[in-house]
């Protein structure tokens, strides 16, 4: 294929989808992903698209929220891998938030196995996969629907959430930086998330390696309120990545990367972001209005902290 047919085609997929990862585009025009991204830059130096870690979307993404179809088709076998890894870290009888978007979505179809489990949600999508699932109880916060991520917001979702007390809230979002932390496109959103992480004595991301490096217009979790991030491991050449995964990792985020398909740390591995030898990761201290040693759970009305534990084996990030 000519570098113009390739061109049009990755313009084509990423008008058709607002995001494309590099990988997927590379399996789709058949090509490496270092000639991708040539033309991903080619491409963005005549406006017609913009570079984002690990992808290219729609030009003025900063401020641009993709809808859900288009991220649907976004990096699904890594959110698929992070999606089997983070339900690793639910216990049974436990009381969790999950909030909106396609990699929670995912999270939510594995929790369906998970015995005894509360799930306070805004998203209709987390509730549709788990209104079926046995011994499951689904909590809908009120508020209004926004259509495109199919999610409750505005004071209504916000205040439904005061009072509420849960061991661990699930979030994704457009962007994670260890500067500034996890962030989104909409105000609305960004403001039902912050209530949802109120509620949770822990804070878990679930955030592909795209998103990583990535800064969007409204911050809903600083750094400093993450307990962990579950992550699919960045390319080998993605120094980018690997060196955001260290940034979070100095400042007390516990790393669990995920593997794909294609190769990597094996899924339920926990990874320090680094080049150091192997050591432990420790848990970051309580966070502001964690309740410690609280008794486990049962329903989304009980204050405390489920016992969690580590399941996960300690690994170094591999050297790039």
């Amino acid at each position: 294929m000519f570098a113009a047919e390739r061109r049009q085609l990755i313009l084509e997929m990423v008008r058709a989808n607002g995001a494309v990862s590099l990988r997927e585009l590379a399996r789709v025009v058949q090509t490496s992903e270092v000639t991708v991204r040539r033309d991903v830059r080619a491409l963005e130096a005549e406006g017609l698209l913009d570079r984002r870690h690990g992808g290219a979307v729609l030009p003025g993404g900063f401020t641009r929220e993709s809808g859900f179809p288009q991220k649907s088709h976004l990096a699904t076998a890594e959110k698929t891998a992070i999606a089997d890894l983070a339900a690793g870290l639910v216990e049974e009888g436990e009381a969790i938030v999950v909030g909106a978007g396609t990699t929670t979505q995912e999270l939510a179809r594995r929790l369906a196995r998970v015995p005894g489990l509360t799930v306070v949600t805004n998203s209709l999508l987390v509730a549709q996969a788990l209104a079926h699932a046995n011994r499951v109880e689904v909590v809908m916060t009120g508020g209004t629907l926004r259509g495109s991520n199919y999610a409750l917001v505005g004071s209504g979702a916000e205040q439904s959430l005061q009072g509420l007390r849960v061991s661990k809230a699930f979030l994704s979002g457009s962007g994670l930086t260890a500067e500034r932390g996890l962030s989104t496109s909409n105000m609305l959103s960004a403001s039902v998330d912050r209530a949802l992480v109120q509620a949770a004595a822990e804070v878990v991301v679930l955030a592909d390696h795209t998103k990583l490096g990535t800064d969007t217009m409204f911050q809903t979790v600083p750094t400093d309120v993450i307990t962990r991030l579950v992550t699919d491991e960045p390319p080998a050449h993605d120094d980018r990545a690997a060196t955001e995964l260290q940034a979070l990792a100095d400042q007390g985020v516990q790393i669990a990367v995920a593997g794909t398909s294609g190769g990597g740390a094996t899924g339920g591995d926990a990874v320090q972001a680094g080049r150091q030898p192997r050591r432990d990761v420790p848990l970051p201290g309580p966070r502001r209005g964690q309740v410690p040693g609280g008794p486990q759970l049962r329903s989304a009305t009980v204050l405390g902290e489920s016992p969690t534990g580590e399941r996960a084996r300690v690994a170094d990030l591999r050297r790039r």
